[in-house]
C-alpha cells in the first residue's frame, strides 16, 4: 500500500500545481475579453481569434482545473443526503462513485478523444470563422483534461481504500453546510467578542 500511497501523493501534486497554475487563465481570458471589447467600441474592429481564444482559455481553465477540484473535494454532491450516512458509509459511496461512474467515463473520454485529437491535428483542423484559430489545441485540452481527471480518479480511490482500510488519515473530512454555518457562525462571534 505505501508504494500506491506514493503514487497518489505524486499525482495529487502534479495536479495541484496544475490546477493552481491554470487558475491564471481565467485573469488572462478576462484581460483578452476586455482588450477585444475596448478595440471593438473605440475602432470599431473585431476578430473572432480574439473571441475564440477567450474560449479556449476558459476551456482550458475548466478542463484542466478539474482534477484539482476533485483533489480538493469540491464537486458539488447532494449534502442532504451524503450528510446523513456516518463517515465510513461516505466513503463507501464515494469509492463506487469512483469505480462505477468516473473511471468508466474518464476512461471512454479518453480513449475516443485520442483519434479524435490526432485527426484534428493530422488535417490541421480551423475554425469554421473567418479569421479563427486552430482547432486541435482545445481538442487537445480536452483530452489533457480527461486524462488529468482519471489519474486524480486513480488516486482518489487508492485514498479512499488506505483511508478505510486505517493506513491513512482522512485528508478531507466531511462537514456539512449546516456544521459549516455553525462553525463560520462561532468564529465571526468569536471574532466579534475579541
Amino acid at each position: 500500500m505505501a508504494g500506491l500511497l506514493a503514487l497518489s501523493r505524486t499525482i495529487d501534486r502534479m495536479n495541484e500545481f496544475i490546477g493552481k497554475w491554470v487558475s491564471w487563465l481565467i485573469l488572462l481570458a478576462v484581460l483578452v475579453s476586455a482588450a477585444n471589447a475596448v478595440i471593438r467600441k473605440t475602432f470599431d474592429m473585431s476578430s473572432n481569434a480574439w473571441l475564440e481564444l477567450q474560449w479556449y482559455l476558459f476551456g482550458a481553465a475548466f478542463m484542466l482545473a478539474a482534477a484539482y477540484t476533485l483533489k480538493q473535494n469540491d464537486h458539488i454532491r447532494i449534502d442532504i443526503v451524503y450528510g446523513m450516512f456516518s463517515r465510513r458509509v461516505q466513503h463507501w459511496i464515494d469509492l463506487f462513485g469512483h469505480v462505477f461512474f468516473l473511471m468508466p467515463f474518464v476512461t471512454l473520454m479518453v480513449i475516443y478523444f485520442v483519434p479524435y485529437v490526432s485527426l484534428s491535428f493530422r488535417i490541421g483542423e480551423m475554425s469554421n470563422n473567418s479569421g479563427g484559430l486552430i482547432i486541435w489545441p482545445a481538442k487537445a485540452i480536452l483530452l489533457t483534461g480527461f486524462f488529468l481527471l482519471a489519474l486524480q480518479g486513480i488516486s482518489e480511490i487508492i485514498k479512499k481504500i488506505a483511508i478505510m482500510r486505517g493506513d491513512m488519515d482522512d485528508p478531507t473530512p466531511f462537514i456539512s453546510v449546516h456544521e459549516q454555518a455553525e462553525l463560520e457562525a462561532k468564529a465571526l462571534a468569536d471574532e466579534v467578542r475579541s
